[in-house]
């Protein structure tokens, strides 16, 4: 399905933008126009277009000088021109300078309007094309374990669908390469897919990421900025870290979960999108939600189709593949020899407890990669690129419960801080599902973590 676009059209010409502005917007895009290339340029220089057409023959400066300038500026907006006196030469000029297309007056509407969802087609896969050079294969799932298995299945199952997913697990698990491949597996596919998150932007700027807002709808939004609900069009839309939205946003993203409409901030009218929202937290929302941190009816939004990410320490089976497929990665980004990993190597890396999943385990993979002496990572390399212990406070105990350290009492504590620790971990910090796991009640649950200084605030916080 096409997208809606931010088209910018420039002809000295009234009638001629009249007319085209009128057929872009009748086709569902936006369109600015602009009737000199120097005034262009200023707009170019204040807001996002998704393409430019523009006329060749301008007084002042031509539109052939103004792709000039674009270029050399760095500008990667695709650029159309358009022209009443073409020849072979101008059309050669264009191209060698960079325009996508070259257009002789007169031009139909329908073949306009199917030049630019070329355009936009293709502008779309050149930044695909170079967000996955850049990331190198970062997209791909690895693992053929049962955990893997049933997840994979678990995404065929749900990414047909337009049914909204709720992706749970660790900082580092990979969620947002689930909601990637959700999308790639989807009818929503050719469009875009555009990611938010939710911590890492300041509470008095989300709403302006999400929806957009007009020129001088704040103190210095010098431009139009088109939200991430409406770069979405036709596309997916992830929110990670969906349980830190702060809860005045999440009405507003209630409304237009409901709604199926944003209005940009400072703007006066909505505007329809069609974008299927995917969300991911590694917190516990149904706490959240009884604790007041989460709205309720949003929660139930959202929470459609929960997928558990496991956590590397329950996926041993994986990690040749894992540690194979990162080494491999690490070599062609950096253009080193790719190393091998030693049967004892893999055995050291499965030993650690991996609090940073697998995004821990790359980040030691290319440590290993870089440090390691020969085309073989051994198991001393493995122990001297590990951390020397996981925490200060969890080893202390563990060191009283397992060496025969400390009083009876303080080992059968270091005992139950080590079970608990472990359950809290497995549960992904679902407390019923703990206390159930532990036939205790909820109550007696958390005042056992009190009682053996096990702070779930500090343990929640992202890595």
């Amino acid at each position: 399905m096409p997208r809606k676009a931010n088209l910018l059209l420039i002809d000295d010409d009234p009638n001629t933008l009249a007319s085209l502005a009128r057929a872009f917007r009748l086709a569902g895009h936006e369109a600015t126009v602009c009737d000199s290339a120097l005034r262009a340029a200023e707009l170019i220089r204040a807001q996002h277009f998704d393409l430019i057409l523009s006329d060749v023959v301008m007084p002042g400066k031509s539109g052939l000088e103004l792709l000039e300038e674009l270029k050399k500026a760095g500008v990667q907006t695709p650029i159309v021109l358009i022209s009443g006196q073409a020849n072979i030469e101008m059309a050669v000029k264009a191209t060698r300078l960079g325009a996508l297309d070259f257009l002789e007056k007169p031009i139909t509407t329908d073949k306009l309007l199917v030049t630019v969802e070329n355009a936009l087609r293709l502008s779309r896969l050149e930044d695909e094309n170079r967000e996955l050079r850049h990331r190198l294969g970062k997209h791909e799932l690895v693992g053929s374990g049962p955990a893997m298995q049933r997840l994979l299945t678990q995404i065929d199952r749900v990414a047909a669908s337009e049914t909204r997913v709720c992706i749970l697990g660790e900082t580092g698990t990979g969620k947002e390469l689930v909601a990637r491949a959700i999308h790639e597996k989807s009818p929503r596919h050719e469009n875009a897919f555009v990611t938010l998150n939710c911590a890492a932007v300041p509470a008095e700027l989300i709403e302006s990421e999400l929806f957009g807002h007009e020129k001088g709808a704040f103190t210095g939004a010098a431009g139009r900025h088109v939200g991430k609900f409406e770069q979405a069009e036709g596309g997916t839309l992830f929110l990670d870290e969906i349980g830190d939205m702060p809860v005045a946003m999440q009405a507003k993203l209630l409304r237009v979960l409901e709604e199926g409409e944003v209005e940009r901030v400072g703007g006066d009218k909505p505007i329809k999108v069609n974008v299927r929202v995917i969300v991911a937290t590694h917190r516990n929302l149904e706490d959240r939600v009884k604790n007041n941190e989460f709205r309720r009816d949003l929660f139930h939004r959202i929470y459609v189709f929960p997928l558990t990410l496991p956590p590397l320490r329950d996926r041993l089976e994986d990690f040749p593949e894992l540690i194979a497929h990162f080494a491999g990665q690490v070599a062609r980004q950096n253009g080193w020899k790719e190393k091998s990993f030693s049967n004892e190597a893999i055995a050291e890396l499965r030993r650690y407890s991996w609090p940073g999943n697998v995004r821990e385990l790359r980040n030691i993979v290319e440590r290993l990669a870089l440090l390691a002496v020969g085309d073989t990572v051994s198991a001393e390399d493995v122990r001297l690129a590990l951390p020397a212990a996981d925490t200060g406070a969890t080893d202390a105990a563990s060191g009283k419960a397992s060496t025969g350290q400390g009083t009876l009492v303080q080992r059968t504590e270091a005992f139950e801080r080590e079970v608990l620790l472990a359950e809290i971990r497995r549960h992904n910090f679902h407390m019923t599902n703990v206390a159930r796991a532990l036939g205790l009640e909820r109550s007696h649950l958390y005042k056992k973590c009190q009682q053996l200084g096990i702070d779930l605030q500090s343990l929640r916080k992202p890595e």
